[in-house]
């Protein structure tokens, strides 16, 4: 009984099957490679530099940089209260802006700007605008 289990399994040598001459393989199911039915939710074209999803990108983290860089959003050297006031407080960072912009701003900024803008491409996606 054992004998004829490990019989039936297929053997190979190298990376290519040997296939017995029984007519049992003839039976088997053939895979077809599944197609692609088209780019899914997450399908955004950026087709060149002028694209909808570009320009939305850039505008995004243009304005979150601006607010950040002007004082119109939290920053390391200024925080926002329980009534959302700004107010500025000294965070030790080092940097050479008179605004007192730093790198850790920077980056915070853009990436909130980068957020914004994702969820703006998907939402419009979503319904169909872009």
């Amino acid at each position: 009984m054992a004998a004829a289990a490990i019989t039936s399994l297929p053997q190979f040598a190298g990376l290519k099957p040997q296939l017995p001459s029984t007519s049992h393989c003839k039976a088997l199911v053939s895979v077809q490679p599944m197609k692609r039915r088209g780019q899914g939710a997450l399908g955004a074209r950026c087709d060149f530099i002028g694209s909808s999803t570009n320009l939305i990108m850039v505008t995004s983290t243009s304005l979150m940089l601006f607010a950040g860089r002007f004082g119109l959003a939290p920053s390391a050297n200024k925080f926002a209260t329980a009534g959302l006031k700004l107010e500025a407080r000294e965070s030790g960072l080092q940097t050479g802006d008179p605004a007192g912009f730093t790198l850790a701003d920077t980056l915070a900024c853009g990436a909130v700007g980068h957020i914004i803008g994702v969820g703006v491409v998907l939402g419009l996606k979503n319904i169909g605008a872009l």
